[in-house]
């Protein structure tokens, strides 16, 4: 008789995304406060790589416009400092573009 064959089981990551969904998921904060405050902290510690995920998904989401998107540039950097503001000017303005173009070339194919 064989034994069954092992899986790997990432009990860490599924602990994480657990954690995640039951934070985000409680009502007394909405989605959109939420995801400022997480802004807020990924610019004022600098982690530039999970500040271009998580500008991304409140885009797509809804949960903030391109026009909240600038105001909280404006916002952040008096507090972040103008190094830090300047970085996330640039990822708005480049997510921005992207959006817009994406959305373009999807018209372009439909029509």
């Amino acid at each position: 008789m064989t034994e069954p064959a092992m899986e790997t089981v990432d009990s860490f990551g599924m602990t994480a995304e657990r954690m995640f969904a039951d934070v985000w998921s409680r009502g007394v904060l909405s989605a959109k406060e939420r995801r400022l405050l997480l802004l807020g902290l990924l610019v004022g510690q600098g982690i530039d790589d999970q500040l271009e995920v998580q500008l991304d998904a409140a885009l797509r989401a809804g949960e903030l416009s391109e026009s909240e998107l600038r105001e909280v540039v404006v916002f952040l950097t008096h507090y972040a400092g103008w190094t830090r503001g300047s970085r996330l000017n640039n990822q708005v303005e480049d997510l921005i573009e992207g959006a817009r173009r994406g959305r373009s070339d999807r018209r372009g194919l439909g029509g």
